[in-house]
């Protein structure tokens, strides 16, 4: 599996909220969900400003979709001088703990007359859990942009009216059409992204370098080396190592070890799998050699670093409910 397809195997959808929002100017609308990553895409209409807590702003307009990391809220207005005058204000906030937000109204949001100079949203809020995701979105920005295809908009908006039903399997509908959304506009922008996308996904790019990554990536376990790695890649090894390592800012076994030792973080913290199956997973023959090396890149054993890694992930959801009455 290519890096990509695994780092977003591990931020799937699950009880997402999808909500049509029409809204006529002036506007506002906050964004109090403590969600780990929100999908934003303006349909049509004028679209507005992303104001981010940090008082970054970004402008998105009609067929854009906008990913903006959490978990702090946010704002999205017709303008950003909207947010010290009067106007209307709206909050989605369907997440928190003490939200009354029902499934009727997170269904399909409708504020403001919907003429034809509103603008027309589709937002998805990601109810996200694992190490796998937080691997993903420490390889983005805090908010990227991308533009859609007018064709991509139409459908989009005709697939969440659908949802807004809730008819049977509209919560299905919904979780999976947010997946969709997410991986098509995660690889529009690496695809674009050029010198800011992650150093593996250039290295995917490349015509010698690719077929040893995705080799590796296939097959993480088998004990690969530099002269097998470029084997695949069809050159001498010197050339691979140097190639590899200049493109890459690390040479090839490094590189190997570090893929090992995240998915290593990945299966301790997500499942219950033994210290000995993990250690085979990742390419160890046996569990003391994978522990020492562990050990060695995260400064841990496994088993202690799966103990933290358990008591940080239940000290998070605290906080996250203890946040999200506050936010009410």
């Amino acid at each position: 599996m290519d890096p990509l397809s695994s780092l977003l195997g591990g931020i799937r959808a699950e009880g997402s909220v999808v909500s049509n929002v029409v809204l006529t100017e002036p506007w506002a609308v906050r964004f109090a969900d403590l969600a780990p990553l929100t999908m934003i895409t303006v349909l049509r209409g004028r679209g507005g400003a992303l104001v981010l807590p940090d008082g970054t702003r970004r402008a998105i307009g009609a067929g854009h979709t906008a990913l903006v990391q959490g978990p702090g809220p946010f704002h999205l207005v017709d303008h950003p001088a909207t947010l010290e005058r009067s106007h209307a204000a709206y909050e989605i906030s369907c997440f928190a703990e003490s939200s009354e937000c029902g499934a009727q109204e997170l269904g399909g949001i409708r504020w403001g007359d919907g003429s034809e100079e509103a603008t027309a949203l589709v937002v998805g809020a990601y109810r996200a859990s694992g190490h796998r995701h937080e691997r993903l979105l420490r390889a983005l920005p805090s908010v990227l942009v991308v533009e859609e295809d007018a064709e991509v908009c139409a459908w989009l908006e005709t697939a969440a009216a659908d949802a807004a039903r809730l008819t049977p399997g509209s919560q299905a509908l919904m979780d999976r059409l947010l997946d969709w959304g997410l991986v098509c506009t995660l690889r529009s922008w690496f695809d674009r992204a050029g010198a800011d996308a992650p150093v593996w996904y250039r290295g995917l790019a490349d015509p010698v370098l690719a077929p040893a990554l995705q080799s590796f990536h296939d097959r993480p376990a088998e004990p690969w080396t530099v002269a097998s790695l470029a084997a695949r890649a069809g050159v001498s090894r010197a050339l691979f190592a140097k190639r590899f390592t200049s493109l890459m800012g690390r040479p090839p076994l490094a590189y190997v070890t570090e893929c090992r030792m995240d998915e290593a973080e990945t299966l301790l913290s997500d499942t219950d799998l033994g210290i000995a199956q993990i250690a085979r997973a990742v390419g160890y023959a046996d569990a003391f050699g994978f522990s020492a090396a562990f050990k060695r890149h995260k400064g841990r054993s496994p088993s202690v670093w799966r103990r933290a890694a358990a008591e940080a992930a239940s000290g998070s959801l605290a906080s996250r409910q203890e946040s999200g009455a506050a936010a009410r």
